[in-house]
C-alpha cells in the first residue's frame, strides 16, 4: 500500500521502491532506539517522501525539478493513507505496457511478490522474468504513466490484467495453506479483497464474478487440505464437512450472476470446474464427461499446458491411464512443464498404473524434488513407497494442481 502511494505521486516505480527501502532502513536504525511510532506506517510514508525528494533533487534541476517536489510535497505527513492498491493495478494495466508484462507487474509493485516467485506463477525463468520487469518500470517512468484508477470507459480493456494478476496472487497463497510462508500468508486474503473491490467497481463484468467465485470455492476447502497431523488430504478425501459451505454457495450465487450475461470466459470456466468437483464430492455421482466438456471449452480459450495436463488427468478418469499418458507424452516437449511438480505427479501415477515401474520412479522422484511443500512432499514420498509396496495401492489420484 506503500509503495502504491508513493507511485502515485511519483510515477516513478523503481524510485518508490527505493525511497521505501530506505526509509526501512531508517526504521531500523532508528526504532530500537526512540520507539516504535503511534502510526508506523505515517513515519515511513514520511521519511519515504522525503528520501524521494533527495532523490528528485540530485537527478533534476529547473522547472521540471520544482514541479515534481510540488508533487510530493502538497501533501500533510499526518494524512490518512487510502489504499490506492486498485488504482495501481489498472494503472499497470496501461496499454502503453506490453500485455505479457501487465500482470507480473502488478504482483511485483502492489503485492510485494519477488521475481523467483512471480516467474513460478507465470511457468518461466526468474533472470528473464527480472530484466522483464525492469524494462517495465522504465517504461512507465520515461512514459509518464499516470497511477490512478482510469476512467469508466477504459476499465473493461484492462480488466484482463487486473484479474490476471489477483488470481495468480491468490494460488501463490493457496501454496502456503498452513500460512507459514511470511511472504505469501496473507495473500488469498489480500486477493479475496481485490477482487471483491473489483465486483463492486465492476459489477457487469461476468469474468470478474466467475474470479472471485473461483476463489471462494477454493478458499472454502483450506482448513480441510490438512488433517490433524498436517497431513495432506487429496480432494476426495476430505471432510467435506470442514469446507465453508456460505462460501461455496456465495460462489454458486456468482456463477449464476456471471451466466446471466452468457459471454463465456477462463475464470467461469474454472469456477464451473471447482463446482463440478464440489457436486461430485458432495453427491457422489461421476460427471467426468461434463467435466472434460469445461476443459475442452477452457483449453480453447487459454491453450494453456496446465489445462491440458488436468484435462488429460480427467480423460484419464473417463478412459483409463492408458488415455491420459498418452496426452502427458504430447505435452513433453513443452519446456514450461519441465519444472511443474503436478505434471511429474500425474505422470508418475499414470506409469505406475499402466506398469512402468522404473519410468513410474524416476517421475515420482522428480515430482518430490520440484515439491516445495513438506505436507505434499511427504505425501508424494508415502506414494512412492506405497507403489513399491507388493500391496500397492494407486486408486487415490495425484495431487489436485488448481
Amino acid at each position: 500500500m506503500l509503495v502504491a502511494f508513493l507511485v502515485a505521486r511519483t510515477r516513478d516505480v523503481a524510485a518508490a521502491e527505493d525511497a521505501l527501502s530506505e526509509a526501512f532502513a531508517a526504521a531500523l536504525s532508528d526504532w530500537p532506539t526512540n520507539g516504535c511510532p503511534a502510526n508506523p506506517e505515517a513515519w515511513l510514508l514520511a521519511v519515504a517522501r522525503r528520501k524521494a525528494i533527495d532523490a528528485v533533487r540530485r537527478r533534476q534541476t529547473g522547472e521540471r525539478l520544482a514541479t515534481e517536489l510540488q508533487i510530493l510535497t502538497d501533501t500533510p505527513e499526518t494524512l490518512e493513507i487510502p489504499d490506492q492498491r486498485l488504482g495501481l493495478l489498472f494503472a499497470c494495466a496501461h496499454p502503453a505496457l506490453d500485455s505479457a508484462i501487465r500482470a507480473p507487474l502488478m504482483l511485483q509493485v502492489v503485492l510485494g511478490l519477488d521475481a523467483k516467485a512471480i516467474a513460478s506463477a507465470f511457468l518461466t525463468s526468474p533472470a528473464a522474468m527480472g530484466k522483464r520487469l525492469v524494462r517495465a518500470k522504465v517504461k512507465i517512468r520515461e512514459a509518464g504513466i499516470p497511477f490512478r484508477i482510469p476512467e469508466r470507459s477504459e476499465l473493461p480493456g484492462r480488466l484482463d490484467s487486473v484479474l490476471d494478476a489477483v488470481y495468480a496472487a491468490f494460488a501463490e497463497g493457496w501454496c502456503d495453506p498452513a500460512g507459514i510462508d511470511p511472504a505469501r500468508r496473507e495473500l488469498t486474503s489480500e486477493a479475496l479483497f481485490l477482487g471483491r473491490l473489483v465486483t463492486e467497481l465492476l459489477p457487469d463484468q461476468p469474468e470478474a464474478l466467475g474470479l472471485l467465485a473461483l476463489m471462494l470455492h477454493a478458499e472454502a476447502r483450506r482448513r480441510a487440505r490438512r488433517n490433524a497431523r498436517d497431513e495432506y488430504v487429496p480432494l476426495a478425501e476430505q471432510d467435506q464437512a470442514q469446507w465453508d459451505w456460505s462460501q461455496i454457495r456465495e460462489a454458486e450465487s456468482l456463477l449464476l450472476r456471471a451466466a446471466a450475461f452468457r459471454t463465456v470466459g477462463r475464470y467461469q470456466l474454472e469456477a464451473a470446474l471447482q463446482s463440478a468437483h464440489v457436486h461430485r464430492c458432495r453427491t457422489g455421482e461421476a460427471n467426468w464427461i461434463e467435466v472434460v466438456q469445461l476443459y475442452d471449452t477452457l483449453m480453447a480459450i487459454t491453450g494453456s499446458p496446465v489445462v491440458a495436463l488436468n484435462r488429460a488427468i480427467a480423460i484419464g478418469q473417463l478412459h483409463g491411464p492408458a488415455a491420459a499418458l498418452s496426452i502427458l507424452d504430447s505435452l513433453a516437449a513443452d519446456g514450461r512443464l519441465a519444472a511443474y511438480q503436478c505434471y511429474w505427479a500425474a505422470r508418475a501415477d499414470l506409469l505406475a498404473k499402466v506398469g512402468a515401474p522404473e519410468d513410474a520412479r524416476a517421475a515420482y522422484d522428480r515430482a518430490i524434488g520440484l515439491e516445495k511443500d513438506p505436507a505434499v512432499r511427504r505425501f508424494l514420498v508415502s506414494r512412492l513407497v506405497s507403489w513399491s509396496s507388493p500391496r500397492s495401492c494407486l486408486s487415490r489420484g495425484v495431487p489436485p494442481c488448481s
